[in-house]
């Protein structure tokens, strides 16, 4: 069966504690501003739908954050259970506030070097193969950014825990597309990776 998503949104999930940095990963500066403001400005970039961003520990400092931008905001009261609990809320928001949606995009705000080309590419792939996910490609893994047609909603509802959008791509082959994003393996999760970063 061939899916088309025509209404894509993207989520953002900046839920997390960034318990292994310390402090909110989230509001750690780069490129003049914050690496999740840099994210939400890709994202509205991108220019493909709305823009929801998931916040959870640390709420109200990561709100103040991206004041100012066009876009929605829905807070996980249940971060603590994990990465599931915050795509469930982004998932649940963007098709409850914008029900037309048949896509959405899963971003992370730690990636610094996602584009908006990365992001059409994911649109573009899934559109000219049909297939009902699009996930990019990295150091032999696959995960986000990641777009999920909506026949696979229910199969994002089901994860639990720290299961996020990698295990749900890993078991079921045949119906993702890959995006080759080798800059995507760059995440900040340790002080050590921002150092690095920055240099």
């Amino acid at each position: 069966m061939e899916y088309r998503v025509t209404h894509c949104g993207i989520v953002i999930l900046a839920g997390g504690k960034s318990s292994r940095l310390g402090s909110p990963k989230q509001l750690l500066p780069y490129k003049e501003t914050t690496l999740l403001r840099h994210t939400v400005q890709i994202a509205m970039e991108a220019d493909c739908g709305p823009v929801m961003v998931v916040t959870g520990a640390n709420s109200r400092e990561i709100k103040e954050a991206i004041n100012g931008l066009s876009v929605e905001i829905v807070e996980n009261t249940g971060w603590e259970e994990g990465m599931a609990s915050s795509l469930h809320t982004g998932l649940m928001g963007m098709v409850e506030k914008h029900p037309e949606t048949d896509g959405i995009i899963f971003m992370v705000c730690d990636q610094p070097f996602v584009t908006k080309s990365v992001l059409l590419c994911l649109i573009g792939t899934q559109q000219s193969t049909g297939k009902a996910a699009t996930a990019s490609s990295y150091s032999g893994q696959t995960g986000t950014p990641a777009l999920f047609h909506r026949s696979f909603f229910k199969k994002l509802l089901e994860l639990k825990g720290d299961k996020g959008a990698r295990m749900l791509i890993a078991s079921h082959p045949d119906d993702v597309a890959i995006v080759p994003f080798e800059a995507g393996a760059i995440d900040i999760d340790t002080k050590e990776d921002y150092e690095q970063l920055l240099n």
